[in-house]
């Protein structure tokens, strides 16, 4: 079975970036901060699931590889 998340960034300071994200790029409708410094993610909701951990594993590695924080993005496994 795949497992499909999309997120868009919704917000950037200078020290945390908020990203929504969910598994239907037309309803996404959950948050996740990623505190740029340590780049540790939180969920809004406290639901620590695949689906966050997916989104938020996504993030950091799109950051590493470009060095800026994604506008938007998937990942499928």
């Amino acid at each position: 079975m795949a497992a499909l998340v999309y997120f868009r960034k919704v917000a950037e300071t200078g020290r945390l970036v908020t990203y929504v994200f969910g598994e239907d790029p037309e309803c996404l409708g959950r948050r996740l901060t990623v505190d740029k410094e340590s780049r540790t993610s939180t969920v809004q909701d406290a639901r620590v699931d695949h689906t966050f951990l997916k989104a938020s594993r996504k993030l950091t590695v799109l950051y590493a590889e470009r060095g800026a924080w994604p506008e938007r993005g998937m990942s499928a496994s």
